[in-house]
């Protein structure tokens, strides 16, 4: 029996140069953009071939972590219930089926708590709204994009996208016949918004770019030809969107860039009528508005910007004069101010401090209370909450040891109800989830040029620091994202298998700030790279893990974290899992016929006109600066075909130059043929795929010795 170990695709290497302010880059693998190419599509299926025979002898180990995913979750679930008038709106699962079931069930007048059923089982008197099992049928890819239903509750507007390339048919469907109606909206964005009285629905589409710029009205009733154009989006760097505010008295128009924001305001009582700008765009001024009007008919809008303020500012102004405004909750330098939730008697501010997110209530009265939660790292946030006059706000709340938990907070009391906390249910053999079999600690790193860098760590007590222990290190770091506290079913699979977590929150995301985020973009981007090795190195000298067994994670510009970070440090890690990873960035955002090519220039630069930009881009842009003959560790790279985001062209051309240039490895790259950005859609295929990367995580990190 051939113990041989298999040799990777040899990729044809065609040089094919690239040059852009006097520089030449040859790039050798070019070719694979062509994905009508049958040589490129023979690579992949190559590729894919290799993957699985270097990773056959973890099959076993795909299978049992598959097992203890499934296991622990409870297949037949449903989530709370959200009350919107006369309906409790909410989803369910089946044991054996791929996706959720959305439903309601009209209001009784004994329901002082949402109702539940303790099996998940269906509630008495449900109604199906959309059921995603028989939406899908025998299709390999199924996703749910615009799910709205119509304020009066008489009407549905959905849309689906079947190949995982973000283009949704949008369909309407009356609630009180179950009719579809016959027109189909094709090509159309995430997202969309009814008038009040279920007469006219907004919806957006995209350009060449797939960049969403236009917003339409449908009429009900009328053929989708005779839709209307209310709004269009000239600007490339700008996405459009449409939404109806809590009070139900506007609908907003949203349109921004990653600096700059504008609104647009209809009453949405005349949704035929002109849409009108709160206040004109200014670059670099960022704003959002929502509306409020009081139990004794005073109405305001509340505009939360960064004017002046940093982390922003709550200020308020009137209809009649909205560019005015006056501040309500002041700018403060340590609190960054993320979202305002407007109601008839209270406001609720979520914002972020000291790396932690939380909530504040600001009454009518003129008191408030923040929501309190008594552990050391975890995230809270706003849940669903559709009913302008409640008394109760929903949040969910969750750490690294505390699964998702939704509670209700009366606004007058602060009380908190706790709802639901996500079920783990117990594996044979292995007893029942306990969160104190757990801990979780908060350490800093110190970057290289001195700043401290935060840390989340989950492992179970008694994890030895002695180095011995393998450890997963998960990173982002863009787009002043925040990769917060939360739970994880599938992680126990590591956990209890004797690995540590942790994230590295890294400037560049918005942990700490918008200075956070500022610090880690355009030419400042390396900062989020060096950030990440010293999270890595701190990990390694304070004893928790050793370099040959940690191994780094991250997914689309966190891929491209993990590339650039294991070029600058290549034995810092014992593995690289790169996840649609952006590791072709320069070539990509080169070309403004690419899709969110132009609107990024405002995240990295615009190396098209900037030669600085240029040269710092490729200083670090992970697929360039594979260094020839280098040892790097194990990586393996998931993509997707049909991915509009991040292509596979840049996964595919980063493992075949690591393969023909790099010593080390052995490099992987696994390509989903039918699925999009998020990967697989199913929830039971999206558990094989982590499976997938989790044994080669666990083989990688252990087999370092």
């Amino acid at each position: 029996m051939s113990t041989e170990r298999p040799e990777p695709p040899a990729a044809k290497r065609i040089p094919t140069e690239r040059t852009y302010h006097g520089d030449t880059f040859v790039d050798e693998y070019a070719w694979l953009a062509d994905k009508e190419n049958p040589g490129t599509i023979a690579f992949l299926e190559a590729e894919n071939a290799y993957t699985e025979a270097m990773t056959a002898g973890q099959a076993g180990l795909r299978e049992t972590i598959f097992g203890e995913i499934k296991g622990r979750t409870k297949e037949t679930d449903l989530s709370v219930p959200t009350r919107k008038r006369g309906w409790w709106y909410y989803a369910r699962t089946v044991e054996g089926q791929q996706y959720a079931v959305h439903c309601r069930r009209a209001v009784r007048g004994d329901d002082e708590r949402p109702p539940m059923t303790q099996d998940g089982s269906p509630l008495d008197g449900e109604e199906i709204l959309l059921d995603g099992n028989a939406l899908a049928g025998d299709k390999p890819y199924f996703s749910l994009g615009a799910f709205s239903v119509s304020p009066d509750g008489t009407k549905l507007a959905y849309s689906t996208d079947y190949a995982g390339d973000e283009r949704y048919t949008m369909r309407v469907k009356d609630l009180v016949t179950g009719e579809i109606a016959a027109d189909e909206i094709p090509d159309t964005y995430y997202g969309s918004a009814w008038s009040p009285d279920g007469s006219a629905l907004f919806y957006v589409t995209v350009d060449d770019a797939w960049r969403p710029y236009r917003i339409w009205r449908h009429l009900i009733g009328t053929p989708v030809a005779q839709d209307a154009v209310v709004f269009e989006e000239t600007d490339e760097r700008f996405f459009a969107g449409v939404w109806l505010t809590r009070s139900e008295r506007y609908l907003v128009i949203s349109t921004s860039s990653k600096l700059t924001s504008e609104d647009w305001l209809l009453d949405a009582g005349d949704p035929g009528g002109e849409f009108r700008v709160v206040v004109p765009r200014r670059q670099g001024v960022e704003y959002s508005v929502d509306h409020q009007v009081s139990a004794d008919g005073t109405e305001r809008l509340l505009i939360l910007h960064n004017d002046g303020a940093e982390n922003f500012e709550l200020a308020t102004a009137t209809l009649d004069d909205p560019a005015a405004w006056t501040p309500l909750v002041p700018h403060r330098a340590d609190t960054r101010l993320m979202d305002v939730g407007a109601f008839r008697d209270h406001l609720v501010l979520h914002y972020r401090k000291d790396g932690l997110t939380g909530l504040r209530i600001l009454r009518a009265d003129g008191t408030d209370h923040e929501v309190a939660f008594g552990e050391p790292v975890y995230t809270v946030a706003p849940g669903a909450n559709p009913e302008y006059d409640s008394r109760q706000f929903r949040l969910g709340f969750v750490s690294l040891v505390t699964p998702d938990s939704v509670y209700d907070c009366d606004t007058a009391t602060g009380e908190l109800t706790l709802l639901r906390q996500r079920p783990v249910l117990e594996l044979p053999g292995r007893g029942p989830y306990r969160s104190e079999d757990y801990e979780q600690h908060r350490e800093w790193a110190t970057a290289s040029d001195g700043t401290r860098i935060p840390i989340s760590i989950v492992c179970r007590k008694g994890t030895p620091a002695d180095g011995s222990s393998p450890f997963l290190l998960y990173g982002y770091g863009s787009y002043e994202i925040s990769m917060d506290p939360s739970f994880s079913i599938p992680r126990l699979s590591l956990l209890d298998r004797g690995f540590g977590y942790a994230i590295a929150h890294i400037r560049g995301g918005g942990e700490l700030g918008r200075h956070w985020y500022d610090d880690g973009k355009i030419l400042n981007k390396v900062n989020s790279f060096t950030d990440f090795v010293a999270s890595a190195r701190h990990l390694s000298a304070a004893g928790w893990t050793s370099a040959g067994r940690l191994v780094a994670r991250g997914g689309s510009a966190g891929g491209l974290l993990v590339g650039a970070a294991v070029n600058m440090a290549p034995g810092a890690f014992g593995g690289v899992a790169a996840q649609v990873p952006f590791v072709d960035a320069l070539t990509s955002i080169l070309d403004p016929s690419l899709p969110l090519t132009v609107t990024e220039w405002e995240e990295w630069g615009d190396p098209l006109h900037d030669p600085a930009v240029y040269a710092y881009m490729k200083s670090y842009s992970p697929y360039e600066n594979v260094a020839e003959g280098a040892t790097y560790p194990p990586i393996v790279a998931i993509t997707s075909l049909n991915d509009t985001r991040v292509l596979y062209t840049e996964p595919a051309k980063w493992i075949a130059k690591l393969q023909a240039t790099a010593s080390g490895g052995p490099f992987l790259l696994k390509t989903e043929m039918v699925a999009g950005h998020g990967g697989r859609s199913g929830r039971y295929d999206a558990w094989h795929e982590e499976a997938m990367v989790l044994a080669w995580i666990v083989d990688t990190a252990t087999s370092a010795g």
